[in-house]
């Protein structure tokens, strides 16, 4: 069986690639990040047009026709940058709540407790009764917290909202966090340098790439194969590897870069705190754990 990408796989993310480096590149997420907090509609309803929300939905339907290989291969694409916003709540929204599809409405959900943009949001899946603002330590992705319901999870009775498929999603945007910092890691031990050489030439700085490049290909053969098979425990065992691969990451890419590295003007932390709060978010460790420990 071959699992290589597919020439059409291969330039779905490149478009993806290019778009995002396009209409999100670096000033503009340190503009979202010193901005006031609000979402960029435009870039929203441009994600619509790409096919960004609507990429699984039957072309019948309007959408584009794809499958969750491709989908992972999107949200991969959307955690390297660290786009912003209620991005696998809308996406999974897509033919259920109109206009969701085509980027035109912001839909959020309720998750273990918790709910992101919610004061963005135009449609909100799950109680949000009693929610209330919690300081989240990503600067761009405000939260909310519900009291959770007494009997079932939250957002139980919402169909639209798979626990595996979100999780498997979000462990996607995991990945390609945890590739963004295994780069960031590389490109500054090869630029820095120290008692005449670069830092990249020490031992201990290539063991930590190394160990980076490991984690991230690891956790990425995971997602891509849970988004085949579409197994829950696949899936939960993908995506305990990707969340420790985007925080182990981005933590190894802050001590390459030292004390730089501990700086608002450095990307690394943004990735680091984006990491902790997905690994809360669409199926945490210990959802994840009890699903991989009951099938043992």
């Amino acid at each position: 069986m071959d699992f290589r990408l597919t020439e059409d796989q291969r330039a779905l993310r490149a478009g993806v690639r290019e778009l995002l480096a396009r209409r999100f590149p670096r000033d503009a997420l340190r503009a979202a990040v010193e901005g006031d907090g609000a979402l960029d509609r435009g870039l929203w309803r441009e994600l619509g047009a790409a096919g960004f929300f609507a990429l699984r939905l039957p072309e019948a339907e309007g959408g584009v026709g794809l499958g969750l290989p491709e989908a992972v291969l999107v949200f991969e694409e959307a955690g390297r940058v660290l786009l912003p916003g209620p991005l696998v709540a809308t996406h999974l929204a897509a033919g259920v709540v109109p206009g969701a599809a085509e980027g035109e409405v912001v839909v959020t959900a309720v998750d273990g407790g918790l709910v992101e943009w919610l004061d963005e949001a135009d449609v909100v899946t799950g109680d949000v009764g009693g929610a209330v603002p919690v300081r989240s330590v990503d600067p761009l992705t405000p939260l909310h917290r519900v009291p959770l319901p007494t009997t079932g999870g939250a957002g139980a009775a919402e169909p639209l909202l798979t626990t595996e498929v979100a999780g498997l999603l979000s462990a996607a945007e995991q990945v390609g966090s945890a590739g963004a910092t295994a780069e960031m890691a590389v490109a500054h031990a090869k630029s820095r340098t120290q008692f005449g050489a670069a830092i990249g030439s020490f031992q201990a700085v290539k063991h930590l790439c190394a160990g980076m490049l490991v984690r991230t290909e690891v956790a990425r053969a995971a997602v891509y194969a849970a988004a085949v098979t579409r197994d829950p425990v696949e899936i939960a065992g993908a995506k305990l590897l990707a969340d420790e691969a985007a925080v182990a990451c981005a933590r190894d890419c802050l001590q390459v870069h030292g004390g730089m590295g501990f700086t608002w003007e450095a990307d690394v932390h943004l990735h680091l705190k984006r990491a902790w709060v997905r690994g809360e978010r669409w199926m945490s460790a210990a959802v994840a754990e009890e699903t991989v420990a009951a099938a043992l």
